[in-house]
């Protein structure tokens, strides 16, 4: 794939399971042309994890994989042998980005941090993704998403009901958030090379990363300022009514009305019952106050209506109101399906599938994904040929060797 704003890149993707394979994801979805390395045999872990059709796990059926690696050509490698990193060290020498997500002594262990890596390749930027960064007393715990996301204090500030215990967030919040964040400022480096005066290593702690994005300055800036925070508050908001999520006939509808004109505008999407009239509701502060009264009679209506109708009303009126849609409907949804969101494959393995296609477009760069996740070293032969110049005996006893 050589078309696309970063047609002509060249990007290693080491990482494994999550934040790294997701980063160069993207860098893929613009057009580099990104080459997965993965260990001969095994594979990236995420190959383990599924979803899996029929829940039989199959290393080349992994729903998740599939999803973090589409766009990618495939190799495998074992660069823990001393002939595999010296490949390595060769490909990273003629790439501009390489991506990984191996905790520091890893590769340093085996001579493959970045200052070893810089050495025979000044200009490569690499963008190292890990739980709690290259620095600190953290650096080199082992972590997983969760571990990263709960050193944030989001969990105790958004997960979960007053009084009770916090909640675990959804999956791999972390690891995708910093996966993005990687390609954004790895992005930044690579083009400003010139500027810089060649490569760098780009720090990501994934946990930094959620404390910016999920608790940020609202939060974390007033226990600086005053010494107070919130804390998680279920469904819904304390102070603002309503803001909450109600039962529809088909499902729930999340109710968000809490400006004086777009609660008049629910009310008038409800057909102006008499009871939204009355005194507790008449500006935002009572209906706060009151929001335990005023669900009740809220939920009499949403459950007449199916969620995609109370939506429609309700965004005609200019209510941001919407519907909690299920997995399923998002993947047969009609917005999705015009805007090139939902995109269909054809794998070797899984046939044709559905996939989620590039969440960022380019104005005169509007690619999607032309090639599937690839098969577990896929495309050994023509990476190393290109790439590296080898031919079809030095594959053969590299692959021999299990090298590859």
């Amino acid at each position: 794939m050589t078309s696309g704003a970063l047609g002509g890149f060249k990007v290693i993707d080491l990482g494994q399971a999550v934040s790294a394979p997701w980063c160069a994801r993207l860098f893929a979805d613009q057009g580099a042309d990104v080459i997965k390395v993965e260990p001969p045999r095994t594979g990236d872990v995420a190959r383990q994890w599924g979803p899996f059709p029929g829940d039989v796990p199959d290393p080349e059926k992994s729903g998740l994989y599939f999803f973090l690696n589409t766009g990618k050509r495939g190799v495998t490698l074992d660069w823990a042998r001393a002939a595999g990193r010296e490949l390595l060290l060769e490909l990273a020498s003629r790439a501009d980005v390489l991506i990984d997500n191996h905790l520091p002594p890893q590769l340093r262990d085996l001579g493959l941090d970045y200052a070893t890596l810089a050495q025979r390749n000044p200009d490569l930027v690499m963008i190292s993704i890990t739980p709690f960064g290259q620095t600190g007393p953290y650096r080199d715990w082992n972590g997983c998403d969760l571990n990263a996301f709960h050193l944030t204090a989001a969990g105790s500030r958004y997960c979960g009901r007053p009084g009770e215990a916090p909640l675990e967030h959804g999956t791999f919040a972390a690891d995708f958030f910093g996966g993005a964040a990687g390609a954004a400022w790895g992005l930044a480096a690579l083009l400003g090379r010139r500027a810089a005066g060649g490569g760098q290593q780009l720090d990501v702690a994934c946990a930094e990363v959620i404390a910016a994005t999920f608790t940020g300055s609202q939060n974390i800036g007033a226990v600086a300022l005053s010494g107070t925070f919130d804390r998680r508050t279920g469904v819904g908001m304390s102070l603002r009514a309503p803001a909450t999520i109600l039962p529809c006939r088909d499902g729930h509808a999340w109710i968000l009305a809490i400006e004086d004109a777009q609660w008049q505008s629910l009310v008038r999407a409800m057909g102006s019952p008499a009871w939204a009239e009355a005194e507790p509701f008449r500006d935002l502060q009572m209906r706060a106050q009151n929001a335990d009264a005023m669900y009740p009679l809220l939920a009499e209506w949403t459950r007449a209506h199916s969620k995609w109708e109370i939506m429609e009303r309700c965004q005609a009126e200019g209510v941001p109101v919407t519907a909690v849609f299920t997995v399923a409907e998002v993947a047969g949804h009609p917005h999705l399906r015009e805007r090139g969101c939902i995109v269909e494959l054809e794998h070797p393995a899984l046939g044709r599938v559905r996939t989620l296609g590039a969440p960022f477009r380019l104005q005169g760069s509007e690619l999607q994904p032309g090639r599937p996740a690839p098969l577990l070293g896929e495309h050994n032969g023509e990476v190393y040929r290109d790439w590296l110049g080898l031919d079809d005996g030095e594959l053969e006893r590299l692959r021999a060797a299990g090298v590859l």
